[in-house]
């Protein structure tokens, strides 16, 4: 089977999940600064959650244009991340609603957390589909960055009940590793 239809598929389940979380974005209840001062965590969360989702698009991309076939095994593996993603707009949803309290930003961090995991899981299964020496796995080799930042967003889950501030800076120190896609593909695709 070619890699298309579930690029494609993909692709309308991102930007579904993009709508949903510009949906739920309210407008302030007022006109004047204090107003958007009091929108100012929701639309920042806004931000994170959209950058958040936009990185796992993007690496997705690129992981499919280093994919010369999937099967099954690969198409539920795909389903289980937009299952992560498409928990990312609830999890934000909830955590503005209980004003960043420790459990709803614990929960956003399980969200990319199990979003990462089932990344990881994808990339795996896109690998045993197209062979030890296929492009993504000579472009992924040990994915040092991946598990690190697995490790991070389960360290902010427990930290969230310590400060949910510094689980929301790990959020953002992760997706700003992740901000430029993975170079390792890229590379891998010009040689």
């Amino acid at each position: 089977m070619k890699a298309n239809r579930l690029e494609a598929f993909t692709d309308g389940v991102v930007a579904i999940a993009i709508t949903i979380m510009v949906l739920d974005l309210k407008a302030p209840p007022g006109t004047g600064l204090e107003a958007l001062r009091a929108g100012a965590p929701m639309f920042l969360g806004y931000v994170l959650s959209f950058i958040n989702v936009g990185i796992f698009w993007n690496n997705h991309h690129h992981m499919f244009h280093a994919t010369d076939h999937v099967d099954g095994k690969v198409l539920w593996a795909n389903l289980f991340l937009l299952f992560g993603v498409s928990l990312i707009p609830f999890a934000i949803r909830w955590m503005d609603e209980a004003h960043f309290a420790a459990l709803p930003t614990a929960f956003y961090g399980a969200t990319l957390a199990l979003t990462a995991f089932a990344y990881r899981l994808l990339e795996r299964a896109i690998i045993a589909c197209n062979g030890p020496a296929s492009k993504l796995a000579e472009a992924v080799g040990g994915d040092w960055k991946s598990t690190g930042s697995l490790l991070a967003y389960c360290a902010a889950i427990g930290l969230a009940f310590v400060s949910p501030w510094i689980s929301i800076a790990i959020y953002v120190a992760v997706a700003a590793s992740w901000f430029i896609p993975d170079r390792r593909i890229e590379s891998r695709l010009k040689a």
